[in-house]
């Protein structure tokens, strides 16, 4: 997306009184427009297929075709809108099927409108916008499954690098918190990442981290105690 021009956003959600709540916050944002709003997964995919945009805010529990298969549609049709999940749900199967989906990002409907703006900023950067409360389930998913699963016979080959950088991914960071940690620049974090999406053979950073969940690349990842801010 050309940086000069607003990040189109849809607003697909059963309740039009909480999209019209959002679409009110996001207009008082430069750089960011709302284009479109559909109230049921079917109308999402008609919206996106209708207005081309950049990014699909989504809710799971919605009427006719819900959240998750409206984001499984829309990702094989059109792999370059960026959907993020904007939901009440913290089930942990719901955000995983969301990954799966090809979802960019999973936020929690209690969030700050600060937050939700400064998200929306990251994914135009290619960040992966996670609540706090989800980024915790990763981890501990990903310290379940360093304790009980023995490494694989074979798998891509991670460097330590990248090894830390998917550490830092797993917390929810932004490419500006990982450059920071490991003190090296965001473009470098970005390449990072470009690698290690190639080598799992995933479409975006969040697929990454469920595909690192289940193979040896995770093996030397460091759990960290808590998600990063």
């Amino acid at each position: 997306m050309d940086e000069t021009e607003p990040l189109r956003v849809v607003l697909a959600d059963d309740s039009a009184l909480f999209r019209k709540g959002i679409a009110s916050l996001l207009a008082s944002q430069e750089g960011i427009e709302v284009v479109g709003e559909a109230g049921d997964g079917l109308e999402a995919l008609e919206k996106a297929r209708e207005l081309m945009p950049d990014v699909i805010l989504m809710d799971i529990n919605m009427p006719r075709c819900n959240g998750l298969e409206a984001t499984r549609r829309i990702k094989e049709e059109m792999p370059y809108v960026k959907v993020v999940m904007l939901t009440v749900s913290d089930d942990e199967q719901d955000l995983f099927e969301a990954i799966k989906a090809g979802a960019q990002g999973y936020l929690l409907k209690n969030l700050e409108p600060e937050d939700l703006f400064q998200m929306l900023q990251g994914i135009s950067r290619g960040e992966a916008p996670v609540s706090p409360a989800m980024a915790t389930k990763i981890l501990h998913e990903f310290a379940r499954q360093s304790q009980t699963s023995p490494p694989a016979a074979s798998g891509p080959r991670i460097t330590e690098r990248e090894r830390e950088v998917l550490g830092h991914v797993m917390q929810g960071a932004t490419n500006k918190e990982i450059a920071a940690s490991l003190h090296i620049s965001e473009s470098t974090v970005k390449n990072h990442l470009r690698n290690i999406m190639e080598k799992l053979h995933v479409q975006n950073r969040l697929q990454a981290v469920l595909r690192a969940l289940g193979t040896e690349a995770i093996q030397g990842i460091p759990p960290p105690t808590s998600p990063m801010s």
